[in-house]
């Protein structure tokens, strides 16, 4: 059994302003998004990752960087280009105001599946993309969780495949900053551990081989 630990990056610049960030560069961490990170120092505490996959966006690395420099990592760390953003093309740096009166909005919203962005890629390429880096981890060898650490777009696609949601569903998902999301893989089949946890401790949730029948040990003290 893989244990995946999803990682949406702390609360960003282009958060504060309502600004749709994309792949834009230089988005950096808020004040609140750098108060989240050094959180997580505690919050993953010291968990040894087989691997920690990072998107190459600065406000993911800077998510990772007080855990890692506390000496939080003891196997690899990646940048990994199938877990980056969403290519928003032209819509990235825009706010999300203006961004609402676009008629492709309501598509974003009700079919994401057609959504292609203009001078940019469709949600389809990047479920696809951050799927294949979703998989990727879970091959890596070792017996302990991986951390991916992404985007909420991204990282709600992954959740949305795992629970056999349709992509025009995954709205119905909500991701926050610097929140955590667990996913189980064993012989091919997946379950949703932890979702959108924003406060909890990674040390309280155990992995386990137990059966879907009766439900959990309720170990968790989230």
């Amino acid at each position: 059994m893989a244990r995946i630990v999803l990682l949406r990056h702390a609360h960003s610049v282009a958060n504060e302003k309502n600004i749709l960030a994309g792949r834009t560069a230089g988005i950096r961490l808020s004040k609140t998004g750098k108060s989240q990170a050094e959180d997580l120092i505690a919050r993953l505490g010291a968990t040894n990752f087989d691997e920690v996959a990072i998107s190459p966006l600065q406000r993911c690395r800077e998510t990772i960087d007080p855990w890692l420099a506390a000496g939080g990592a003891k196997t690899s760390v990646v940048i990994d280009d199938s877990i980056s953003e969403v290519d928003y093309g032209n819509w990235s740096g825009k706010t999300l105001a203006s961004l609402r009166r676009k008629s492709q909005w309501k598509v974003v919203q009700d079919f994401p599946s057609q959504m292609i962005f203009p001078e940019g890629e469709s949600l389809l390429e990047m479920q696809g993309r951050a799927l294949s880096g979703f998989y990727r981890l879970n091959a890596v060898k070792g017996k302990g969780p991986r951390l991916l650490v992404s985007h909420g777009d991204v990282i709600k696609s992954i959740v949305a495949h795992c629970l056999g949601m349709h992509l025009d569903q995954f709205q119905r998902l909500v991701i926050e900053p610097a929140s955590l999301t667990i996913i189980d893989t064993d012989s091919g089949v997946s379950r949703l551990v932890r979702f959108n946890d924003a406060k909890g401790f990674l040390t309280s949730e155990r992995s386990t081989n137990q059966s879907a029948l009766g439900g959990s040990t309720g170990n968790s003290n989230k």
